[in-house]
């Protein structure tokens, strides 16, 4: 598999696990996400990181869109776990059944490393071309 395509799946999959990673912090009590309208300040941001993701692919501005996010979704499991510690250590967490919401993080990382490695790849990797000026081709002055 081509690496900008694994880049692509593991940018789409954590968007999707962020988006469900902050649901899961909306609607638990006493967690880091405020009420109100503020919640919906990430929905522009997933918005930016998905056109980048899906039309954006093969640019540089994409490589840089998908290396911002996969920043996001690494540094997820490691402001919960130093933030956040009740999650984890908490008997009543456990009981409630914050498996789901720990699997998430843990999954992010994951995703999340993995998708900066292949973004700072394809950032290196790449010979960017310049930007073609439309409706010039093949017209000589």
């Amino acid at each position: 598999m081509k690496p900008n395509r694994m880049l692509v799946i593991a940018s789409l999959l954590s968007i999707v696990l962020l988006m469900f990673h902050f649901t899961d912090d909306i609607l638990r009590e006493g967690g880091m996400a405020l009420r109100g309208t503020s919640n919906l300040v990430p929905v522009p941001i997933w918005v930016v990181w998905l056109w980048g993701t899906l039309m954006l692919a093969e640019c540089r501005s994409g490589y840089i869109i998908m290396l911002v996010g996969s920043l996001i979704a690494l540094g997820m499991p490691v402001l919960h776990m130093i933030l956040a510690t009740k999650v984890v250590t908490n008997e009543i967490a456990r009981a409630r059944g914050d498996y789901f919401f720990v699997w998430t993080l843990l999954a992010l990382g994951v995703i999340g490393t993995f998708s900066f490695i292949l973004a700072v790849r394809g950032l290196w990797r790449r010979e960017w071309a310049p930007p073609r000026a439309t409706g010039t081709a093949g017209v000589t002055p």
